[in-house]
Order: C-alpha cells, then structure tokens, then sequence
C-alpha cells in the first residue's frame, strides 16, 4: 500500500486460494454498482449576489479627471481631414454626375469638365507653394552670448560606395 493513500481507496488483492460464495459476489458487484452511480457531491463554482446595490451611501463620490487620451489638435485635425475628405467626395460626385449628364461620355467632354477643376487646383497649389518658400526665405537667426564663445564648424564626411556599402565615418578638424 502507497504511504499518501488510505486503506479506503485501494482495495486489497484477492487471494488466489479465496473464492467467494454466489452471495457474497453478489452483494459485491451491488455495492461496486452502487459506488459508480453515486452523485457526485456538487462544489460551486461562482456565485452571484442578487441583493440590490443601494441608489447611494456613505462612500464619497471619486473624483474623475477628465484626461483626454488625444490632444486637441489632434482631433482638430482629424475632423477637418474628415470635411475635406467629404468635400472632395461631393465634387468628384459633381463631376460624375456632370459627366454622366452628357449623352456620350467622351474624352472630350471629360476633359471638357475636368480641366477648369484641375487648372484651379494647380494655381491653389501654387499659390500655396509660393506663401510657403516666401516665408522660409524670411529668416533671422540672432545668438546673444555671454561669455567667452568657442564656435566649431565640424564637416564629417560618410562616403558610401558600392553595393554593399561600409560606412567610415570621418570628423575632419
């Protein structure tokens, strides 16, 4: 017998010179029956608490700050990429619509409709294009030092040749 079992669980072997009478095997097979369709003592397992919360106690209210997850010019952002995107969708419907008003859809009458739309697209960006280098040409740079200044002016060359390129980095002073 195993030292962590019980005497209950392991049944002692049968002797080979032990026979049983009709009776006892019988009363033995009814109890081997008897222990395999025994219900199985049922061990919860969860538990649901069907007493109604109160409507308010003693408890505080918790302060919830409000923290937005994205900042506000983010979603600014994001909602005037929204309306552009729509707008853009209402003029290519205009011009589908516009297109499919004619009775043959040619190139012509493509091109015809379409055109006026892409030249003033063009002249937009442009003007856009010229706003954006006029203000970059306006550029002050002003350093106001106090002390003894040591200024440096460090050129490093990479060269990278070939296929497969070893990279020597090179501080020429």
């Amino acid at each position: 017998m195993h030292p962590n079992t019980t005497s209950e669980s392991t049944p002692e072997p049968p002797h080979p010179s032990a026979r049983m009478s009709d009776a006892e095997a019988n009363a033995e097979a009814r109890r081997i029956i008897a222990d395999a369709y025994r219900p199985v003592a049922q061990v919860p397992t969860s538990y649901r608490d069907t007493t109604p919360v109160p409507t308010y106690g003693t408890t505080p209210p918790a302060p919830q700050p409000d923290h937005r997850i994205v900042p506000a010019w983010a979603a600014g952002t994001a909602v005037a990429g929204i309306g552009t995107g729509a707008a853009f969708v209402g003029v290519g419907c205009g011009i589908w619509l516009a297109c499919k008003g004619f009775a043959a859809v040619t190139l012509t009458s493509v091109l015809f409709v379409t055109l006026p739309i892409a030249a003033v697209a063009a002249v937009a960006a442009a003007i856009g294009a010229a706003l954006r280098s006029l203000k970059a040409t306006h550029t002050e740079t002003h350093h106001h030092y106090s002390g003894p200044v040591r200024q440096e002016t460090n050129t490093i060359t990479a060269p990278a040749y070939g296929l497969i390129a070893r990279n020597r980095n090179e501080l020429n002073r």
